[in-house]
């Protein structure tokens, strides 16, 4: 079948594999996107469709077609971890996700939180846990650089006015470790995930939706406490699958976010950002609050802060 194509979507970037039919078997595919990625194909992770679902790949003679999938879809494909006798490390093993819009909608839980490290690129790191259900450190670089490259490309909507700083400036500092992320960055990967992003903000005990004027089918919950992101989950009473995507039309959940938004912020569960203390970790030199923070950067360029404990 002529022209069939698909977009594969790698934290090293987007590629596109032809040369393969709807009756190539799924060993096919995987030596394609082994040869592609230089992942391994006994290691190859593959999502496809949104939610992202997991691609079965272990009956390699079934067809493409067999296994749903078609031109033009695009796969997200990752490395599955290994120890020395080459099966999967139970601790990367994610609890399954239901993401049945069906079933979701009457599935009784609680909003919790899942605690990800506070290295700078928090934000990234739970947007991957609630599209994958993991917390994956690598892939941060890989948002970083979706960012960088959507707002290289469309330097009218993101003028030095929108950014703070020039466009060329910008696209070289999101992609440092070091550089926060926020609003500009969360409202172009839920266009590029095409979701919802919810914020609970427990500083002003409020939600922040992201996309919401886009009418995404599905949505998906943070919770930020004024320097750190952590990502939400619904933890289902019967203990059974957690959920972390969620139908764009289910109120009660959006309901439950903003009531968590306020009782976050009423045991203050949040960080004064106009009074902690940050200690530059170039210099050394301790700084109270954001603005100071971001004057210090402004005048140093120095970028790497860490809070000090009250």
């Amino acid at each position: 079948m002529a022209g069939f194509v698909l977009r594969v979507k790698t934290k090293s970037g987007q590629k596109v594999v032809n040369g393969l039919t709807l009756q190539d078997k799924i060993s096919e595919l995987k030596a394609k996107l082994s040869e592609l990625t230089g992942i391994s194909s006994k290691s190859l992770h593959v999502l496809a469709g949104f939610p992202p679902k997991a691609v079965d790949l272990s009956k390699e003679a079934a067809t493409l077609e067999e296994s749903g999938i078609l031109s033009g879809d695009t796969l997200i494909v990752e490395e599955k971890l290994t120890v020395c006798n080459g099966e999967e490390k139970p601790e990367e093993i994610p609890r399954s996700h239901i993401v049945n819009s069906e079933n979701i909608v009457e599935s009784p839980g609680v909003l919790m939180k899942k605690i990800v490290p506070a290295d700078n690129s928090c934000l990234f790191t739970s947007i991957g846990y609630v599209l994958n259900g993991k917390v994956d450190l690598t892939c941060a670089s890989f948002m970083r650089e979706i960012i960088a490259n959507t707002v290289a490309a469309d330097q009218e909507e993101y003028s030095e006015a929108i950014l703070g700083r020039p466009n060329l400036e910008y696209c070289n500092w999101i992609q440092k470790p070091e550089s926060w992320g926020g609003a500009i960055e969360l409202s172009i990967l839920s266009r590029f995930f095409g979701i919802e992003i919810v914020v609970v903000d427990s500083i002003n005990a409020i939600i922040n939706r992201f996309g919401e004027d886009q009418q995404y089918a599905h949505r998906v919950f943070l919770i930020f406490d004024g320097i750190h992101y952590d990502p939400l989950y619904l933890e289902p009473l019967d203990r059974g699958s957690i959920q972390t995507l969620f139908p764009a039309n289910n109120e009660r959940l959006l309901e439950e976010a903003t009531q968590l938004a306020k009782e976050a912020k009423s045991s203050r569960q949040y960080t004064d950002v106009q009074k902690f203390t940050l200690k530059c970790m170039v210099c050394n030199v301790m700084l109270s609050g954001q603005v100071a923070a971001q004057q210090h950067a402004k005048d140093t360029g120095h970028t790497s802060f860490g809070e000090v404990a009250a």
